[in-house]
């Protein structure tokens, strides 16, 4: 069976994995990232590939690296990557001269987009869609079976779509309201903090803000905490508000939710379920289902390794979407998920 290295590159962390053409992962090297400048992450990356490789022995047929940014896909140059504050760094280039065998590079949403179409959430459908709700918001977007990447490389940019342009919270990307403001990890974070002023006995925010985390708010939502409810009841509001966006602009069977903020599940999905319904307009009400992604923090690695076995990422991505379509996220094969990370 042939295999591949697939590699998630994040902005504090590098993974390389030994990934089976079943989607299976049977190898992982880790380490973290303290020097983001290109050749110190350069070497983060070959410190993990390399002993992945001596792994994998044989049968490695190329290795797939999903990156933050904007990635040219001839080169695999960074043209642009807010994470890492890169522009035009030759990412490609630097890693073909380390290795040996083909390296292909794409952004790590899109990976991750193409691991959870072929291997998880996304099995059986033509027209899908990964939201990732962490620090930021990332995703992708697969129409008929093919994985659309846009003119320049930037479809699926969900996270950069306004939905409160004059009320909303600033943007990392400097404008206001825009659907990663109001919806990741730090959108729920700056909900909480909104409300406070109405909560003033309220013990949540005792912790100093930088320290306070989606995790906490969740969970004390959950525990029925006032002023926790209030602020979940608010992000629920705008996340439902940019799905119905999401079904508008890409009309998918499916909608996956992954990220750390996905693992509230049916805290987050149900309510978010009946809004959608509500407000949708766009088609028959009730023909999208939202579901959890099923490969938590492997789906970058998945997809990176899956795009380096395919030659590509929009390789006749159909064929290998043949499987039955989940309603739930039950059952994913050859796959063990792990819990997804989240903030604070």
């Amino acid at each position: 069976m042939r295999r591949a290295i697939g590699v998630d590159l994040g902005g504090s962390h590098a993974m390389a994995t030994v990934v089976e053409e079943s989607g299976t992962i049977t190898v992982r090297h880790e380490q973290d990232i303290v020097d983001r400048s290109p050749n110190a992450v350069f070497a983060t990356l070959e410190a993990v590939i390399r002993p992945a490789l001596a792994d994998a022995k044989d049968k490695v047929v190329g290795i797939g690296i999903g990156s933050p940014g904007n990635v040219d896909p001839k080169t695999g140059t960074i043209r642009w990557s807010p994470n890492f504050n890169w522009t035009n760094v030759p990412l490609g280039d630097a890693m073909r001269a380390k290795f040996d065998l083909p390296v292909f590079i794409a952004n790590d949403a899109r990976c991750a987009t193409l691991g959870e179409y072929v291997f998880g959430a996304g099995r059986g459908t033509r027209n899908f869609a990964l939201l990732t709700l962490g620090t930021g918001i990332g995703g992708g977007i697969v129409a008929e079976g093919e994985l659309a990447l846009g003119n320049q490389m930037g479809a699926g940019e969900f996270g950069h779509h306004t939905i409160r342009s004059e009320s909303g919270f600033i943007c990392g990307c400097g404008r206001v309201g825009c659907f990663e403001a109001q919806c990741s990890g730090t959108g729920l974070i700056r909900h909480a903090v909104a409300v406070a002023p109405s909560f003033p006995r309220s013990k949540l925010l005792d912790v100093p803000k930088e320290k306070l985390g989606s995790k906490a708010i969740r969970k004390a939502a959950q525990a029925g905490d006032g002023h926790a409810l209030a602020a979940w009841k608010n992000w629920i509001d705008d996340l439902a508000t940019g799905l119905v966006n999401v079904i508008a602009f890409v009309n998918p069977e499916v909608i996956a939710m992954g990220g750390g903020v996905s693992s509230a599940g049916d805290f987050m999905l149900e309510p978010v379920r009946k809004l959608v319904d509500e407000r949708t307009t766009t088609v028959p009400k009730g023909t999208t289902k939202i579901i959890r992604a099923l490969l938590g923090n492997d789906a970058g690695a998945v997809g990176a390794a899956t795009m380096a076995l395919r030659g590509g990422l929009v390789a006749t991505l159909g064929a290998a979407a043949a499987a039955p379509a989940r309603a739930d996220s039950a059952g994913a094969p050859n796959h063990s998920i792990p819990a997804a990370a989240e903030a604070g």
